[in-house]
């Protein structure tokens, strides 16, 4: 009996999954425990492994189907894979299409580029990673296959077709004369060099939702943002002094994010209702501190979680955050790396944004945002001083969250950055 690939429990709150590609085709040999096809869900991409051993027999579902939990995907028989040669491809003048490598070697490149790829006729064997680790990306793809042709040629039109062709000439007959015509002059024609091009694509399952929840958002919370700006400058010098130390230490480096994680969690014990969430008529109040930090990736952006963030300390919440954000950009984070979340923290100022207003990560209440450094002229002690300054977004549920609230919490915040030695207390 045929053994049923099926789609697995997906994890919390994903309900269905997207066929991003077949790892194996039919009639290809399986191991026990290797991956056959992958899924693309809202969240993650994973890779589904069989079972058993033996031969691809059929697929069930395409790539692109979208496919719930329990489906079946395809099926596997007992058997060592097709042993003869297959055909070699047809000769056309199109552009290769998108295919595997030869001799069973593997090309790191992502779903979507993948699909691009196939849409464009772009051969990914040619192809030269951008990505982490080398991976193919979308733009790699495009850069190929938007490459410029000849920008311009000179052509001549066909000679007109009203003159008639010469009757054929008895063999006995003397040859005639041959007849002058004034051909036309050939009119050089000068091919624009840009066109106006379209392309369709379909938007990823993991687009789809951003969209959908950020939509959720704005129509289902009452959602405000209040600002503050903070002065880095102890955090800058303190970080100066120990970066060489910290490093040799605990063999990882000393950033903001652990500073900003320590002042969320010392302000979200200070305002407990910014750590909360609504559910009904009801206020459901967390008191443990998993900090979701946002992470922009090919696809859009991910919030992988910081679980237990109050227990640990500036090199376990540095060394969780990279793993976190290397595993995203890698596409290799579980389900297990997304779930939960008490409150998020954003960093648009790795991008060099000044200023924006976070949409909330719901069904959290509060979400901060941090900004680019940039020196400006501050006032201090009534003096003109050049200062590195920051400003902080604190995006909140007005339902929950009076503004009062809100702007002593990024207050409490902006004190334990400007005061680092304070963030020990909170510990």
């Amino acid at each position: 009996m045929p053994y049923e690939i099926k789609v697995p429990a997906l994890g919390e709150s994903i309900v269905e999954a997207t066929v991003a590609r077949w790892l194996k085709r039919t009639g290809e040999a399986v191991a026990a425990g290797e991956p056959v096809v992958e899924l693309e869900t809202d969240k993650v991409n994973l890779e589904v492994a069989s079972d058993v051993a033996g031969v691809i027999g059929t697929i069930v579902q395409d790539e692109g189907a979208v496919v719930g939990i329990g489906a079946v995907l395809g099926t596997i028989v007992p058997g060592t894979g097709a042993t003869t040669t297959p055909p070699a491809p047809a000769q056309t003048d199109a552009p290769a299409a998108a295919a595997p490598p030869p001799n069973g070697a593997t090309v790191a490149i992502t779903p979507t580029a993948l699909n691009v790829a196939a849409e464009h006729g772009v051969d990914v064997r040619s192809l030269s990673g951008s990505g982490p680790g080398g991976r193919i990306i979308k733009d790699d793809v495009l850069r190929t296959a938007s490459a410029p042709a000849v920008p311009t040629a000179t052509v001549a039109p066909p000679a007109p077709s009203s003159v008639p062709a010469p009757a054929p000439v008895p063999a006995s007959a003397p040859a005639a004369a041959p007849r002058t015509t004034s051909a036309p002059a050939t009119i050089g024609v000068t091919l624009p060099l840009t066109e106006r091009r379209e392309e369709r694509q379909r938007l990823s399952r993991r687009r789809l939702t951003i969209a959908r929840r950020l939509v959720e958002a704005q129509q289902t919370a009452a959602m405000l943002t209040t600002f503050n700006e903070v002065d880095m400058s102890a955090v800058m010098e303190l970080r100066k002094r120990r970066k060489d130390s910290f490093k040799e230490r605990f063999g990882v480096g000393l950033g903001f994010m652990s500073f900003f994680t320590k002042a969320l969690v010392g302000a979200l014990k200070a305002y407990p209702l910014l750590n909360a969430e609504i559910q009904g008529d009801e206020v459901v109040l967390k008191h443990y501190y998993d900090i979701g930090v946002a992470v922009g990736v090919e696809e859009g952006l991910v919030v992988p979680v910081v679980g237990d963030a109050d227990r640990k300390s500036f090199a376990q919440l540095e060394q969780a955050i990279g793993d976190l954000a290397k595993k995203a950009r890698d596409g290799t984070l579980g389900l297990a790396d997304l779930q939960g979340g008490t409150f998020t923290l954003t960093n648009g100022g790795v991008y060099g944004s000044l200023m924006s207003t976070p949409i909330l990560n719901t069904p959290q209440v509060g979400i901060l945002g941090l900004h680019k450094i940039e020196e400006r002229p501050v006032v201090v002690a009534g003096q003109i001083v050049v200062r590195p300054m920051m400003y902080l977004a604190l995006s909140y549920d007005h339902r929950l969250i009076d503004g009062g609230t809100a702007v002593r919490f990024l207050v409490r915040v902006k004190e334990l950055i400007e005061d680092p030695e304070a963030l020990l207390l909170e510990g």
